[in-house]
């Protein structure tokens, strides 16, 4: 099951979200473990969502 963000949290743009994925597999020299692994899970949901919603606004 994909861990999905909590919904507490301020929504940030994909921008952002893309920022710390990039540090974070540039921080572990790209191979994702453990609890790696599971962040970049949940930020990868947050991506995808923040995406989502920077194309409703812009429609």
């Amino acid at each position: 099951m994909i861990p999905t963000p909590p919904a507490e949290e301020p929504v940030r743009s994909a921008d952002a979200v893309n920022a710390e994925i990039r540090t974070l597999v540039e921080s572990c020299g790209g191979w994702l473990y453990g609890e790696t692994r599971a962040r970049y899970e949940v930020l990868i949901v947050e991506w995808a969502a923040a995406v989502r919603g920077e194309i409703v606004e812009a429609a």
